[in-house]
């Protein structure tokens, strides 16, 4: 046949490069020859304390307790974890939609509100799911100039027309580490029209407490930067949330957004059938309950960063002050041979050139020892 029904496809699909994920240390494993304990992998923002131990004994329960329940379809409407979902957020199940980790939400909000004709905003530097699902669908794509390595909020609103559908916002940023305050993006909401859609993706949400601006002591609670106290004031806002992070359950793929039960209804009618599985809505649902786990998550994260931030420091290097559990090093000279080199020792990084940051490293925070060699190589290497 000579027919390639590369002609044939979406012109938006055509341009896309599929996304990088960090390399798998089996990987790195077998294209050294090293073996796979002596490897430590600070690239994909991992929990370096994995989930907790309450997530590990209702797993285990949950394959021995009730093996029948695995050849069955996972809940369809995520019932339990919705409404321990809302209970936690204080809203309720119908404004909740769940999706296979939180890039399955974004992927949701793009095909309900994007399409030709239709544009999108999001910052220059910001995550690169939201250019990818924009042009997936053939929407265009409007990128704001970054203002300090973060977003331009004031730019972001001037930005839009009446074409624009969709406006992004990671607070904080990934893979910057940025993050905008209260005060900031309340105002930013304000300006933005009531047809135009307002993603705030919160993934790295629990981190942030130790890092914003705080004025008075009642600004220490969690819900400083919690866009989602919102939603009722604001019916345009979506907030995507993620167990990835500081829960620590990469592994299960499970995220969700916030929003009014008009706009949940419609990200559902477009949701893909059992999209979280049944072992993932288990752990979800365990990890809301250990609180304790967060906390020294969030404690250990705040320690190790300001170790990074030292160690940098020593090395007359720059960096990005971050909100997040990882952070972006300026190496002064281009960061893919500084990659390459420091897998040779059998540490992975990030290099995120891809990102208009050729001369960055994101390094995310793990456990004290994997931090240690990590600044330890890239000394030796600078």
């Amino acid at each position: 046949m000579s027919c390639d029904l590369y002609n044939y496809s979406m012109a938006g699909v055509q341009g896309l490069h599929p996304y990088q994920p960090g390399k798998p240390i089996s990987t790195l494993s077998r294209e050294i020859g090293m073996d796979e304990t002596e490897i430590i992998k600070l690239a994909s923002n991992e929990n370096p304390l994995g989930p907790s131990p309450m997530v590990v004994e209702a797993i285990k329960s949950y394959l021995t307790s009730a093996p029948s329940e695995q050849a069955r379809y996972p809940d369809g409407g995520a019932i339990l974890l919705r409404e321990r979902l809302a209970a936690h957020h204080n809203c309720t199940p119908e404004q909740i939609t769940v999706g296979n980790g939180s890039n399955d939400v974004l992927d949701l909000i793009a095909r309900t509100f994007l399409g030709e004709g239709r544009a999108s905003i999001f910052s220059e530097h910001a995550f690169a799911v939201y250019p990818l699902v924009t042009q997936a669908v053939g929407a265009t794509a409007v990128v704001v100039p970054a203002l300090d390595w973060g977003h331009d909020l004031t730019a972001m609103a001037a930005a839009v027309d009446e074409t624009t559908r969709v406006v992004w916002v990671a607070n904080p940023n990934n893979p910057t580490g940025n993050w905008v305050s209260r005060e900031q993006l309340y105002k930013f909401l304000t300006n933005i029209p009531e047809q135009v859609v307002v993603v705030v993706d919160e993934a790295y949400i629990e981190f942030m407490q130790d890092r914003v601006n705080i004025d008075t002591a009642a600004d220490i609670a969690a819900d400083t930067v919690d866009s989602s106290k919102w939603l009722a004031e604001f019916p345009n806002l979506i907030v995507t949330r993620t167990f990835s992070k500081a829960y620590g359950l990469a592994g299960y793929r499970v995220g969700y957004s916030l929003s009014s039960e008009r706009v949940a209804e419609l990200l559902n009618r477009v949701r893909q059938p059992f999209n979280v599985n049944s072992l993932a809505q288990t752990a979800a649902v365990a990890a809301l309950s250990d609180n304790s786990h967060i906390k020294r998550v969030v404690e250990l994260n705040r320690e190790e960063m300001a170790k990074f931030e030292y160690g940098f420091k020593q090395l007359n290097l720059k960096w990005i002050p971050s909100a997040g559990n990882f952070i972006a090093v300026d190496l002064g000279i281009e960061a893919a041979p500084i990659f390459r080199a420091m897998e040779q020792q059998g540490v992975i990084t990030r290099p995120i050139a891809n990102y208009g940051m050729p001369d960055h490293l994101r390094i995310s925070i793990g456990l004290p020892e994997e931090n240690r060699r990590c600044l330890s190589v890239l000394r030796g290497l600078l």
